[in-house]
């Protein structure tokens, strides 16, 4: 019941999006978060899902506060005064720090390249100002951050040093 839920909203939300960008923009700050929470349910990580919970509703709740508190018009409707910050830009970016937090950098390199395109959608669409964009992703960034743990205290990570390849493990107990 809650994915078809989540895909209802998803093709609701995407039906008013007017380019292929902006579509693409609309789908990924949806698809990404998804994608993390999905994670949990997966691995069956109830503090992952704590968590995210955690990290997207603060990410979400202080990005719709800002919008309301700001008031910034929006480039391509004047009258409309939601454009400080991009919900669409704080939602992908969330999801993707939540992604690279958890589980490590590598898995996260997709998502923020996607993550990345958000932004670029929202200000190619001229829906938000480059700063808009910034900030949800400051945003996005900063309470999965602040809120998310390594997933079981093992972290993951390339390293590349002096033309040498390798894994580093980092073990938290």
């Amino acid at each position: 019941m809650k994915t078809f839920l989540i895909f209802i909203l998803l093709v609701y939300h995407v039906s008013y999006a007017k380019s292929d960008t902006e579509q693409a923009g609309d789908i990924l700050s949806l698809f990404i978060p998804a994608i993390a929470y999905g994670t949990t349910l997966w691995t069956e990580d109830s503090q992952g899902q704590i968590e995210f919970y955690k990290s997207y509703g603060s990410t979400i709740a202080l990005t719709h506060i800002l919008k309301e508190t700001v008031r910034a018009p929006r480039p391509n409707h004047p009258d409309s005064h939601t454009s400080f910050p991009s919900g669409h830009t704080s939602s992908a970016f969330s999801g993707a720090t939540f992604i690279h937090k958890k589980y490590g950098f590598n898995y996260a390199i997709p998502a923020y390249i996607g993550a990345i395109y958000t932004g670029y959608s929202r200000v190619h669409a001229k829906k938000h100002y480059t700063k808009d964009v910034i900030a949800g992703a400051l945003l996005g960034i900063g309470f999965s951050w602040y809120f998310t743990t390594p997933y079981k205290n093992l972290k993951i990570s390339p390293t590349i040093e002096n033309k040498s390849y390798g894994l580093q493990f980092n073990y938290t107990w």
